[in-house]
């Protein structure tokens, strides 16, 4: 037995307003990066903010998340570039082909776009990602450095989590 159910409108030219919210997170990372790195100039160098559980600090990553493949003698970092593009475009492209009512899904690929293209563009310019944001216990515990380009791809993520748990069956 077949359904005949209406088929969701399609994001289509809408999901331009996603690319519009990619493209602040985008704008918030690079920002936030050459502010960092102007203020603090000397990767390793750490300002507390919150003792004893932040800190401002400037590290460079070489590799991809926790710095994995970062001593690999330069490959990876056209590897984890290529693979940024890749990424981002295969979203610009979804974005277009989800149903309209798919928001929080949209939302989350939006966010996980401005993340991908800030890491990528600091491979591009750089040959590393440039981290900041230190979240520690005293000297007993470090929480690897990051972005603002990584809270933007972990919040995307959690959110299409999110969807796929609780909301696509809701679209039929």
């Amino acid at each position: 037995m077949t359904q005949n159910t209406p088929k969701s409108e399609l994001n289509g030219k809408s999901a331009f307003v996603y690319y519009i919210i990619g493209l602040i997170v985008l704008v918030f990372d690079q920002v936030s990066k050459i502010s960092f790195q102007s203020w603090l100039k000397v990767e390793y160098t750490s300002v507390p903010v919150i003792e004893p559980i932040l800190n401002w600090t400037l590290a460079y990553n070489r590799g991809a998340a926790f710095s994995f493949l970062a001593n690999q003698g330069g490959w990876q970092k056209y590897f984890f570039a290529l693979l940024g593009i890749g990424v981002s475009a295969f979203i610009m492209a979804y974005l277009r082909k989800i149903p309209k009512n798919a928001k929080v899904l949209a939302l989350g690929l939006a966010f996980v776009l401005g993340g991908a293209i800030g890491n990528v563009i600091d491979r591009f310019l750089y040959g590393y990602v440039i981290d900041f944001i230190h979240i520690h216990y005293a000297n007993v515990w470090h929480y690897p450095v990051f972005n603002v380009a990584d809270i933007g791809i972990v919040i995307g993520m959690g959110l299409i989590v999110l969807d796929m748990v609780f909301l696509e069956k809701r679209r039929g």
